[in-house]
């Protein structure tokens, strides 16, 4: 197997970000990326017509990385309160989701989150406090505390 180096145009996941020149397979450079235009011959030409979109994107990547570093900031002074029904041995009817607790970060901090980026380690199926893992940015993340509390009963008139 021989080694290419090339210059990338398009940031690649587990590759490579834009402009930076990377060493990949020959044949993966000719057959895959040259000819989808993602990447080019690493010439000073093209690395110089490429610096101007490397800085931007690095300056881009560093904005990221400061907004989940204040939003992980945010989220570790907060509990989520969720309020539900409960069987009589404190078990829900129905459990929290993790859509449920990307809704509520997102109507308290205002910053929309993924549900796939909350990871927990089972369903919330009961009342009390639980904490579930919010990765926020590559290796930034925050456990946040989650409450659930029972509904009062309505009373029938």
């Amino acid at each position: 197997m021989t080694i290419a180096k090339v210059l990338l145009t398009t940031t690649i996941d587990k590759l490579g970000h834009v402009g930076e020149v990377v060493n990949v397979a020959e044949g993966y450079a000719r057959n895959y990326l040259f000819p989808r235009g993602l990447a080019i011959a690493p010439t000073d030409h093209n690395a110089a017509r490429f610096a101007k979109e490397k800085a931007i994107h690095d300056a881009e990547l560093l904005k990221r990385e400061e907004k989940a570093r204040a939003l992980r900031d945010k989220l570790a002074d907060q509990t989520l309160v969720f309020v539900r029904k409960a069987h009589g041995d404190q078990r829900l009817y129905g459990s929290v989701r993790p859509e449920e607790i990307a809704t509520q970060i997102a109507s308290a901090c205002g910053e929309a989150i993924e549900a796939s980026r909350i990871h927990m380690e089972g369903n919330i199926d009961t009342l009390g406090p639980h904490t579930v893992t919010v990765s926020l940015y590559k290796d930034i993340s925050v456990a946040v505390r989650v409450r659930v509390d029972e509904e009062a009963p309505q009373k029938e008139e």
